[in-house]
């Protein structure tokens, strides 16, 4: 039975808490792999096989094995791969994080990329992967590990002629602009030298084995640190659109916008008409995330891609289901609703509260559980916060109309950073306006300035876990009880 009063929120609080760290546990990278690939010797089997390429390939057939592992979950995912498999022979690679595993071999070069903006390092990756993959032939198999967080930690600008500095402030105007992943994405695909698939048009020739821990959504999935291996499907034609929409070119450094105004600004590699097939998992219709492309597809420069091969290992649907178990098993009535994925912060917590209200008053205990992230348009001086914690403080204003209701909403992001805190996201209450009040904040003007992270410190209410060192997007559980 849930307690009463005050200890009543406390226990709900750790129940979300609960629910939101045990299925970040549960979806772990290292499952995920065992239950796609295997090594059998020489052989990697793949174990769900969906047509879109060999189900054996025979490693002894390759001279070289390259390796570029990019992303937060770069080092976790190389170690993985090294450990189930046992060829070592003409192995080389690159690896480029945030975050650098202690354990290293030598037949890596291992480089610290900056994320939310790139560093010199980010740069060095992109050179050292580029230099490698010009050795690849036909007797080359090239796997790449791509997971959140790349698009920043690893680029170069596909015109030489735009400095480092120019790059950072480039990222960090699309960072606050308020656009979605998807077209963020987009132009980053169009300004680099390794995104938009033109690292696979590097090793042309080889077989490549993409391994994918996507932080955007699948529908999406050539947005994944901005797609270095995978046929880009955006135009130039959505480029000029999406600046035009957000007004970039008034942030963009001068460098950047005579790129992207160029009249021969190229157009990334992919076939431009062709969009992936669907299919539905889990009530949700996405596509088909291990079969990026096909041959039939493909045409002219695209070759490179003919000999492809997408495994997505885990995904933000794997941390729901895991949610989903969880809040099943401890008796609550579950509901999943990942509509709002991309949405403004504000829309989004309109819009789950809604739904969360109408449906909590037919069950005694209720979890409404939503997967994707939110968007956030940021002013020229935000404070300490993410979307996350943005969503939980414009939560808590609506929770405050509901002071004797024992409700709980968290939002946090499966990275363990939210914005530019070290926080995850923020757990909000009935109780959290009034609270906040007390310690002397003004919870509207917080949500105005961007700055819910020294609210949310000061009650005791952020979430915490530290990197996770890979990216499943963000999670919110709204939960309700009143037994």
């Amino acid at each position: 039975m849930t307690p009463a009063g005050d200890t009543a929120l406390d226990f709900l609080h750790a129940r979300a808490t609960g629910f939101f760290t045990e299925a970040l546990e549960a979806s772990s990278i290292q499952s995920a792999f065992d239950r796609r690939l295997r090594f059998e010797g020489n052989t990697l089997k793949r174990l769900l096989p969906d047509g879109s390429g060999p189900d054996e390939i025979n490693l002894s057939q390759y001279k070289r094995i390259f390796v570029i592992a990019i992303g937060k979950a770069a080092g976790p995912m190389l170690e993985i791969l090294l450990d189930r498999m046992s060829r070592r022979k003409g192995m080389r690679g690159i690896c480029c994080s945030k975050y650098l595993p202690k354990k290293r071999n030598w037949r890596f070069r291992y480089f610290e990329g900056g994320h939310p903006l790139p560093n010199e390092e980010s740069f060095a990756a992109a050179r050292a992967a580029l230099a490698l993959l010009k050795k690849a032939r036909r007797d080359t198999l090239v796997f790449y590990l791509v997971s959140g967080g790349g698009s920043a930690m690893f680029d170069l600008p596909l015109d030489p002629r735009i400095t480092l500095a120019d790059t950072v402030a480039f990222h960090d105007a699309l960072l606050g602009c308020g656009a979605p992943i998807n077209e963020i994405n987009t132009l980053r695909k169009h300004f680099s030298a390794v995104k938009g698939g033109r690292l696979a048009m590097a090793s042309a020739e080889s077989l490549k084995i993409s391994l994918l821990v996507p932080d955007v959504p699948l529908r999406t999935l050539d947005a994944l640190s901005s797609g270095p291996s995978s046929p880009d499907h955006s135009t130039v034609s959505e480029v000029h659109e999406i600046i035009e929409k957000y007004n970039l070119a008034a942030r963009f450094p001068a460098s950047v916008n005579a790129f992207f105004q160029q009249a021969d600004l190229p157009e990334s590699p992919g076939n431009k008409k062709w969009k992936p097939p669907f299919l539905s998992r889990f009530g949700r219709t996405e596509p088909n995330p291990r079969r990026v492309t096909s041959a039939a597809s493909l045409d002219g420069e695209d070759e490179a891609f003919r000999d492809s091969i997408y495994e997505v290992l885990l995904s933000d649907l794997d941390l729901v289901e895991c949610a989903r178990t969880l809040a099943q098993k401890a008796g609550y009535f579950v509901s999943v609703d990942n509509s709002c994925d991309d949405w403004d912060y504000a829309d989004a917590a309109r819009y789950l509260l809604d739904r969360f209200h109408e449906q909590r008053i037919h069950h005694r205990r209720f979890c409404l559980i939503s997967g994707g992230e939110v968007t956030v348009t940021l002013n020229d001086n935000p404070g300490a916060g993410g979307r996350n914690q943005q969503f939980a403080l414009a939560c808590a204003l609506e929770l405050a109309h509901h002071p004797d209701q024992m409700l709980t909403v968290l939002s946090a992001g499966s990275d363990g950073i939210d914005g530019n805190t070290q926080s995850a996201g923020a757990i909000a209450d009935p109780t959290t306006v009034a609270r906040a009040k007390a310690f002397g904040f003004d919870p509207e003007e917080n949500l105005r300035t961007f700055d819910a992270c020294p609210l949310f410190t000061a009650l005791g209410d952020t979430i915490v876990t530290g990197p996770t060192s890979h990216n499943l997007r963000d999670l919110r559980l709204l939960i309700s009880d009143n037994s």
